[in-house]
């Protein structure tokens, strides 16, 4: 049988008592990124070197094991699952684990979720809503096709923008998601605003993260969503709302397109004192934050016995050492990341 497609059967009932996850500062621990796999069929500049070292495929937990894992944080408390990569949807029947997630909808989980970049998504988009899927987020950095293609090195417009069609008419909700680059996508970012909200889109905006060695300068590319803000109030009325979606991002109502916009801002205004989230890489490795280099190996607890009751104490000890915050500077000497792995191997 292939490693990758299967039943379930296997493993064993999950932790009918397993105890919610609450770190050392109070905060639930609700929802859980899941990145399937650090391989990408983009090489976005500031998110990658073009000739990226992607792990060996044998150091992949399987789906099958992905699942299990995932169930026992479903058991635990996660009510959130996002799933992630690099591009989670160029993982090799990546629909069987979809699939198998959205069967837990309703018990357990309330909502299955993804990332993408668009490019499979056409292939995908009914089978997503079938599953259970029902928003998603696509990220889109600019609408000009020439700069689409040098920022994403290898990406094709055209394609995004089909899948983009057919996830909406599969009746997916979307949320672009724009790094926010100066003096790349800075002056663009009304027109994506028109863009998205002329479509029934919401758009976040993200201030880059150093994360991972890669081949631009991202103190050249960096740009404070402060500043960001202030130019977007000389065209729109921009009024803060509590609206949520499980993430960091703080939201605004635009009034001129009567639609949402979101600003993540880990840099000038961490949003740590809410944490309510983990991160799970395609290699079993559990990171409490993504800006902290702490992690908890999971798959060799997995892989030491059928019992869950062995991987839910794995996750407990890993939750008591989520910290209060994550550390982002810009190392403006050395043009050194924060951290050394890139958002690719956590899951963005």
């Amino acid at each position: 049988m292939n490693s990758n497609v299967g039943t379930i059967a296997s493993a064993s009932p999950l932790v009918a008592d397993a105890a919610p996850m609450i770190d050392p500062f109070g905060r639930a621990v609700t929802y859980l990124r899941v990145s399937v796999t650090d391989r990408c069929d983009f090489r976005c500049t500031y998110c990658m070197a073009e000739n990226m070292t992607f792990l060996p495929k044998k150091d992949l937990l399987t789906l099958e094991e992905l699942n299990r894992l995932c169930c026992a944080f479903i058991a635990k408390g996660v009510r959130k699952i996002r799933l992630t990569g690099g591009e989670p949807l160029v993982r090799k029947n990546i629909m069987f684990l979809v699939r198998e997630l959205g069967k837990r909808i309703g018990s357990g989980l309330e909502e299955l979720t993804l990332t993408t970049n668009g490019s499979q998504l056409a292939r995908h988009a009914e089978e997503l809503y079938d599953c259970g899927v029902r928003r998603i987020n696509v990220s889109l950095d600019t609408l000009d096709p020439d700069k689409f293609r040098k920022i994403t090195r290898w990406g094709d417009f055209a394609k995004v923008m089909e899948g983009i069609d057919a996830a909406q008419k599969a009746g997916l909700k979307i949320k672009l998601n724009a790094v926010a680059l100066k003096d790349f996508n800075q002056a663009e970012i009304p027109d994506m605003l028109r863009f998205a909200h002329g479509r029934g889109m919401d758009l976040t905006v993200i201030e880059t993260m150093p994360m991972g060695e890669i081949d631009e300068d991202r103190t050249d590319q960096y740009l404070p969503l402060s500043e960001l803000r202030a130019d977007l109030e000389r065209q729109f009325t921009l009024t803060d709302i509590g609206y949520k979606t499980g993430g960091p991002a703080r939201y605004v109502e635009v009034t001129e397109t009567a639609g949402r916009l979101g600003f993540i801002t880990p840099m000038t205004h961490n949003f740590c004192e809410s944490c309510n989230r983990v991160r799970l890489t395609c290699t079993g490795t559990l990171y409490m934050c993504l800006g902290q280099n702490d992690a908890a190996d999971l798959r060799s607890a997995l892989r030491a016995t059928d019992d869950d009751g062995l991987v839910c104490a794995a996750i407990d000890e890993a939750i008591t050492r989520k910290p209060k915050g994550h550390d982002f500077i810009i190392d403006r000497t050395h043009n050194r990341p924060a951290v050394s792995r890139h958002m690719s191997v956590t899951g963005g």
